[in-house]
């Protein structure tokens, strides 16, 4: 439960550092960065926003909306989550992680989709963590394959084999991640280059 809590809080944290939102764009903004699979429920979003609030990581404002605006809708002004000083550095600390739950799925994901903001060693830590946990991953679903074929259902094979294919397709799309950024890291920088 621990790693899914981190996980969210992780995608919350980077999609405030990239703009204040209110509750309802950031669920939105977060079932894109969660991934098709996954739909967040607001129960599970608002006990998170509230827990960061207290935790000092982003504010909460209800923006002042003038009194004709307010009396058409017939609501409240929506709430305003915002990314403090501390929450930036807590979405540092938690983008510098490597260690092993950064390579599981839901982890690995959300932590991908901000990359960009990560150091060239750490990328290439995690994207090696990801892909050697495939690997073990996909020795056991070669395993499983290969010697219980007799007797099973046909569907359930090919769901077998359609799982060994995904796992294949990713440890090659990781290996290409990982050579790419070494070739960057060991590269001469534009700026430096003499010409």
């Amino acid at each position: 439960m621990a790693r899914r809590s981190n996980a969210l809080e992780l995608a919350v944290l980077g999609l405030l550092h990239e703009a204040p939102m209110h509750g309802y764009e950031l669920r939105k903004e977060l079932n894109v960065v969660l991934g098709w699979g996954r739909v967040l429920s607001y129960g599970t979003l608002y006990p998170t926003l509230k827990a960061l609030v207290a935790a000092g990581s982003i504010q909460a404002e209800t923006p002042a909306l003038p009194e004709a605006d307010a009396l058409a809708r017939g609501r409240k002004a929506r709430i305003v989550y915002q990314l403090t000083g501390d929450g930036k550095d807590r979405f540092a600390e938690l983008l510098e992680d490597a260690g092993p739950s950064t390579w599981d799925d839901e982890s690995f994901d959300v932590r991908f989709a901000f990359f960009s903001r990560v150091a060239v060693a750490t990328r290439i830590r995690v994207l090696e963590g990801r892909r050697a946990r495939l690997e073990e991953k996909l020795e056991r679903i070669r395993r499983a394959y290969t010697t219980r074929r007799r007797g099973k259902d046909a569907y359930r094979l090919e769901r077998q084999r359609h799982r060994l294919e995904l796992a294949e397709l990713e440890i090659r799309w990781l290996t290409e991640l990982i050579d790419r950024e070494r070739a960057a890291q060991t590269s001469p920088r534009p700026d430096t280059v003499n010409e």
